[in-house]
């Protein structure tokens, strides 16, 4: 998760001024966790009481119920129109999105999960309650189950190969790149991240390069991050600078002790 969260914290000051490079500033002073960290840390909060409940039962009502309580703490950092509808509302139900903000709040699915098969469902289950299109559970889908073949040792062929059952993922960085423009959807920016990972020599890297994509740069990043902090691990001191962006009861969901 704390990939996501970097990737997320990082990529914030270039999400609405896009930088088609590398050589960037990693942390800036309007570094910020956005609503990508949120979710995923909503996400990973609702998997750790169904798993310390025997993963029994229905996960759904947990999800909702871990979203909307998380969420509503946090209403102003920069939530899609519908899911702050959502968040607020008293209904439920699911929207029918194929935004990635099902793909980028996945992260803990892939980390929780006991088999690659798990990891799908898991990150299925966890979009559908909102992001209920084929896309956008896909987009899901595809996150949880490369962070989960990153973080369990296959090599990077492998998780290309399963990749592309789900995405072409038929250009490189390099050719997407010149042309590519904001795009909040699964299909337009979940293979854009997965390439990122693949194409990248490590963490760092692996961020930078999301980010030099241009887009949606915080979710590129997010969603390339937590596969990448899978893959690599993440060195300590870029985890202790995106640790030091967060509030004390985000900390405390994701580590289980106050700061």
């Amino acid at each position: 998760m704390i990939g996501a969260v970097t990737g997320d914290i990082v990529g914030s000051v270039y999400e609405f001024h896009n930088i088609k490079r590398t050589d960037f500033p990693f942390w800036s002073d309007g570094s910020r966790f956005t609503d990508d960290t949120v979710m995923t840390i909503a996400v990973y909060s609702a998997l750790k009481e169904y798993i310390s409940g025997g993963r029994q039962g229905d996960l759904h009502p947990i999800l909702i119920r871990k979203m909307k309580e998380i969420g509503r703490r946090y209403p102003d950092c920069g939530y899609g129109g519908r899911f702050i509808k959502w968040i607020a509302g008293e209904d439920d139900g699911p929207y029918n999105s194929y935004g990635n903000g099902s793909a980028m709040r996945v992260s803990a699915a892939g980390a929780l999960a006991r088999s690659v098969q798990e990891a799908g469902e898991l990150g299925k289950i966890s979009a559908e309650v909102t992001h209920d299109h084929p896309e956008g559970i896909k987009g899901a889908v595809a996150v949880a189950e490369a962070v989960f073949m990153a973080g369990h040792g296959y090599d990077k062929a492998e998780i290309r190969q399963a990749m592309k059952n789900l995405y072409s993922l038929d250009l490189t960085l390099d050719e997407i790149r010149p042309h590519y423009r904001f795009d909040v959807s699964c299909q337009g920016s979940v293979p854009q991240a997965l390439e990122a990972f693949l194409e990248s020599s490590g963490f760092e890297d692996c961020v930078r390069l999301a980010v030099s994509i241009g887009g949606d740069s915080d979710t590129i990043a997010a969603m390339a991050g937590s596969i990448a902090g899978a893959y690599y691990g993440i060195p300590e001191d870029i985890k202790a600078q995106a640790m030091s962006h967060l509030d004390r009861y985000l900390i405390s969901l994701l580590t289980g002790e106050s700061r």
